[in-house]
């Protein structure tokens, strides 16, 4: 078996909303979008810098539900950046909120969490020190 690609794949309440958070928040670029004769979002593709995410509206009659702001999540995306500040900044303008503010980490990141409005929760990151596997490890354990 060959695996060619991996795509992650959100379900909303609102896929032109979103589509529009994901351009404004993070510089997205829709590539396309299908809708259904009632105007529901059934497949988009947003092109995140070479990166795709795929998104759709809700079809609850196929057991498809987006998330709700504030439940419980249980994805998180990494969206690893040149600039977390700035991109936590725009989002957080867009209408994402802070869950967890921006601080350097020992595993040679800084980072942040945020909630978009959608529900779905996104750790946005850049990279402030190379550190080896065997380095973060010792880190983790002597100060997790």
């Amino acid at each position: 078996m060959s695996i060619h690609e991996l795509f992650a794949y959100l379900h909303v309440k609102n896929a032109a909303k979103a589509i529009e958070f994901y351009t404004k928040a993070f510089g997205a670029r829709e590539r396309f979008r299908l809708t259904d004769p009632n105007g529901r979002v059934g497949h988009a593709e947003l092109d995140f810098g070479g990166h795709t995410l795929m998104l759709s509206d809700e079809f609850p009659e196929y057991g498809v539900h987006g998330s709700e702001a504030g439940e419980k999540t249980h994805v998180t995306i990494h969206l690893h950046v040149d600039n977390a500040d700035e991109t936590v900044r725009r989002a957080v303008a867009a209408g994402a909120t802070i869950e967890v503010g921006l601080r350097d980490h020992s595993h040679g990141e800084r980072s942040g969490a945020i909630r978009d409005p959608f529900g779905h929760r996104w750790l946005i990151g850049h990279s402030i020190e190379e550190v080896s596997p065997a380095e973060m490890q010792r880190r983790y354990t002597d100060n997790p």
